[in-house]
């Protein structure tokens, strides 16, 4: 797909969304050109336009691909595992996976380049904040629901905690991003989670 021109004929939009948003996460917004997506993606300028828009809408649509598979990891590991201990490691541990694949570790598509864009864009800053209010409410409802279980020892604040629990993943992005060791992340984030949870209550 990388070396045609024009719009393939088996042009697939998620696969072509997916293509741009590998550039957008390596590059930046600012750092990515409209040639640069034109090669990636395998389309010309006009293409591009009339199948995603210009630059602006194609990298929002790429940064809600990529919250859309981060959620689906949160389904897979906080929402199905019962004990919130484990879920909560398990969605580092698949963070951490995607953080830190590939031959560059590059972060998180969203957290490592959305903030910079959102000072100039207002549509991207009103993205990036739905999806940090998504994610809380997410964390806020399992947070509460691991109180009423039982799972957490003592909570002061339910929701600062559930902030707190993102504010884990943000940094660990960002730590990815810089260059930190995945051994060292991991021990990091498992020993987030014995501290944002306390310790296991008694059984």
């Amino acid at each position: 797909m990388a070396g045609q021109r024009g719009r393939p004929k088996q042009y697939d939009a998620e696969t072509a969304l997916q293509l741009a948003g590998n550039v957008f996460w390596s590059q930046g917004y600012s750092g990515t050109s409209l040639d640069d997506l034109a090669a990636a993606m395998g389309m010309n300028r006009p293409s591009i336009y009339r199948a995603f828009g210009g630059k602006e809408a194609l990298y929002r649509q790429a940064m809600g691909q990529f919250a859309q598979q981060m959620e689906e990891g949160f389904n897979r590991t906080i929402e199905q595992e019962a004990d919130m201990r484990k879920g909560l490691s398990q969605f580092y541990r698949a963070a951490l996976n995607v953080y830190g694949a590939g031959d560059t570790a590059l972060g998180c598509m969203v957290i490592c380049t959305a903030p910079a864009a959102a000072w100039v864009h207002p549509d991207v800053q009103a993205d990036l904040l739905q999806v940090i209010e998504q994610l809380d409410a997410k964390l806020l409802a399992r947070v509460e629901q691991g109180i009423r279980k039982g799972q957490i020892s003592s909570v002061i604040d339910a929701q600062s905690l559930s902030k707190l629990i993102q504010a884990v993943l943000h940094s660990l992005a960002v730590r990815v991003r810089a260059g930190e060791s995945k051994a060292s992340l991991e021990r990091f984030s498992d020993a987030s989670v014995a501290m944002l949870l306390g310790p296991a209550p008694n059984k």
